[in-house]
């Protein structure tokens, strides 16, 4: 950790805020250590920030694996499993449609400490209806019983996806793009790890949610939404690049290029979000670099193409790209 967030983090303790890295997750080790695994293991030299590419002809396949994370504690709480299966897809299948890619296939792998045939079926359930809601293929699966190494349940999985060489997107956003987000429905299944320590600083789970209907837990557990119904749309514009708002939040626009991503009409923050931030008295800098607070998908492309985008479909325009290496939002400057 550098001194510069050594200070960070000593005056937050202070203050009494809680951060990602105070509830257990340090996102900058965290992408340190992912990028020496890919270093180590990568000999592909056609990848993009969110699939590996793999050149078959006239066509990519592509390939992204990602997991649910932490929010299967708060579905393990609940004794409800039915919609971490749609999360397992859709953080796979959202970072496909981030390259410009079709997902097509899914695998899923279950690790459980005992086998359990109601909470595999309500987690088949989940994968079932995000597959069909991706339409894609759900061509099988693993579960691995693993009591020594699991302590209740982890699922992850693959997925697969083709698309024409012309179709991936170049994955660098140009100076005077427009940006087009598209809202998110909830935490999706990132940060996790932060907002169950802040929410269940004075609520259980089953408690009523004290900002709107339904309980803590099934705020928490709201699916991750799928964005492959946009792709069609995406691939008859010149879109120069696309970003999954996942972990790491609004930070994620940088993965479209060194830009200045001035945001000046983001989607407003589902209440999920004044929950967690109050209940864990965690800084508005400290959100966005956790959560999508609201836009969980964020194209840049051209003005006329940007403005037709929105027009025919449910995003709006919410900013512009400019020369700088930062994300201007709500009065924020994130780097």
């Amino acid at each position: 950790m550098s001194e510069e967030a050594e200070r960070d983090e000593e005056k937050h303790e202070e203050e009494g805020e809680l951060t990602y890295a105070d509830a257990g997750v340090d996102i900058d080790a965290s992408e340190a250590a992912t990028a020496a695994l890919v270093g180590a293991v990568s000999d592909i030299d056609n990848t993009t920030d969110y699939a590996g590419l793999l050149d078959i002809g006239d066509q990519y396949l592509a390939l992204a694996t990602d997991g649910v994370g932490t929010k299967l504690l708060v579905a393990e709480a609940l004794g409800d499993y039915s919609t971490v299966g749609i999360d397992c897809i859709a953080m796979n299948a959202n970072d496909l449609v981030a390259s410009g890619v079709e997902p097509v296939a899914f695998v899923d792998y279950l690790a459980v400490d005992e086998p359990s045939e109601e909470f595999s079926k309500q987690v088949g359930e989940g994968l079932s209806a995000g597959a069909n809601e991706a339409n894609m293929a759900l061509v099988g699966g693993e579960t691995a019983v693993m009591p020594d190494v699991i302590s209740g349940l982890d699922l992850a999985g693959a997925c697969a996806g083709l698309a024409p060489k012309d179709a991936i997107f170049p994955g660098e956003a140009e100076v005077g793009d427009v940006l087009v987000g598209f809202e998110s429905s909830g935490v999706h299944s990132n940060g996790l790890t932060l907002a169950r320590k802040a929410a269940t600083k004075n609520y259980d789970y089953t408690d009523d949610f004290p900002f709107g209907e339904g309980t803590v837990g099934e705020r928490l557990l709201e699916p991750t939404r799928l964005y492959t119904y946009l792709l069609p749309e995406l691939r008859a514009r010149d879109v120069h690049a696309a970003a999954h708002v996942t972990g790491g939040g609004w930070t994620n626009l940088l993965r479209m290029g060194e830009h200045r991503y001035e945001i000046t009409d983001p989607f407003p923050a589902q209440p999920v979000f004044e929950f967690v931030q109050s209940e864990g008295n965690v800084s508005d800098e400290e959100m966005h670099r956790t959560f999508n607070m609201g836009t969980g998908f964020v194209v840049a492309l051209p003005e006329t193409d940007a403005e037709s985008l929105a027009e025919e479909t449910d995003g709006k325009i919410i900013g512009t790209v400019s020369r700088g290496e930062t994300v201007e939002i709500r009065e924020l400057s994130l780097e």
